[in-house]
């Protein structure tokens, strides 16, 4: 206060800690990493590079048997500058930790790959552009509903099969596909009977859905020049947004030249049981725009019996230089190891 003025001394606080060294990206420390890290850890960096952003809580849920086993991995993988974070502001508690792709891992991954670092197309500034972005919260809404999937399928009910066998990213998507439509992401979902392949809008509730409506026309025409039968998933976050999405896509389907060669299903994030192990998108929350009744993920394909199985290989359309093969969903190693 003015009237009592404090003195400078008072002003000096604690001798701040010094901040936890991390290993420069030098030649003979990429050498090092050679024997350090382990083939999940290069899965988590190659799943950062394909998917921008994940939190710490989706790292566990993917490949830890654990919070604490993954949060103590993931700082050594960080003081190794393998991966980034940051931490973005909230106006309610604390975020989590969000991880992204550190210079040292990028070469790792160019390395395995045959390429430089430059070749990868990795820039430490664009990977950390994410932390900003007006997206972030709808990539991590994205990488949630996949990692979702993931942990059901790691959890399965006694004698079930279940795996997610590819996830691509939005922009992984938009290379392929991107002359006509650009996904939030593909998917396919693997039982012990049958597998399903679909592309996956996720609507965060900002997008206006005429808007969303309108993108059957692309779905449409990607249809009719390939040939190939691909189900579209729509997922909104409330009931009641759903039911007026429902409205606008199915006047727009019914409008297409072909309405059967695009199968369209609905469901809302509101009607996932939270009560219930491991909710995910595989429960029983899908609405195709064509039948009544909901199914769970692996139903749909027996709701149309019309749509061939997929190709041992997603189709592509990328006319651009080689680029690494997108991961396995899966980690290359069981839950509890390691």
């Amino acid at each position: 206060m003015i009237t009592n003025p404090t003195r400078q001394r008072a002003l000096r606080g604690h001798k701040p800690t010094r901040p936890t060294p991390r290993a420069a990206n030098t030649v003979e420390h990429q050498a090092a990493l050679a024997w350090r890290l382990t083939p999940r850890d290069k899965w988590i960096a190659r799943m950062l590079w394909e998917h921008r952003v994940l939190t710490a809580h989706q790292i566990t849920a993917l490949a830890f048997p654990s919070f604490r086993s993954g949060r103590q991995r993931l700082r050594e993988l960080y003081l190794w500058g393998v991966v980034d974070r940051f931490q973005p502001f909230v106006t309610v508690g604390t975020a989590p930790m969000h991880y992204v792709l550190a210079p040292a891992g990028a070469a790792v991954l160019a390395a395995e790959d045959g390429l430089d670092v430059k070749e990868l197309g990795y820039r430490h500034d664009r990977a950390f552009s994410i932390a900003h972005s007006l997206r972030l919260a709808h990539t991590v809404g994205v990488n949630e509903w996949f990692t979702a999937l993931v942990d059901r399928a790691r959890h399965p009910q006694p004698g079930q099969h279940l795996e997610l066998t590819a996830w691509w990213s939005e922009t992984r998507c938009a290379r392929h596909f991107g002359d006509l439509v650009k996904p939030d992401a593909y998917g396919r979902w693997r039982t012990e009977d049958n597998e399903i392949e679909w592309f996956l809008e996720y609507d965060f509730g900002t997008e206006a859905l005429p808007k969303l409506a309108g993108k059957l026309t692309g779905y449409a025409a990607l249809a009719q020049a390939t040939g190939i039968t691909t189900p579209l998933l729509v997922w909104l976050p409330t009931t009641r947004r759903e039911a007026t999405a429902r409205r606008l896509l199915h006047t727009t389907w019914r409008e297409l030249d072909n309405p059967h060669q695009l199968p369209v299903a609905t469901a809302a994030a509101q009607l996932l049981d939270p009560t219930t192990p491991h909710p995910s998108p595989a429960d029983n929350v899908w609405l195709p725009l064509d039948t009544p009744g909901r199914h769970a993920l692996h139903e749909l394909r027996h709701v149309w019996p019309h749509i061939p199985p997929p190709t041992t290989t997603p189709l592509t359309h990328d006319t651009t230089p080689p680029r690494p093969t997108p991961p396995s969903p899966m980690p290359p190693t069981a839950p509890g190891h390691g």
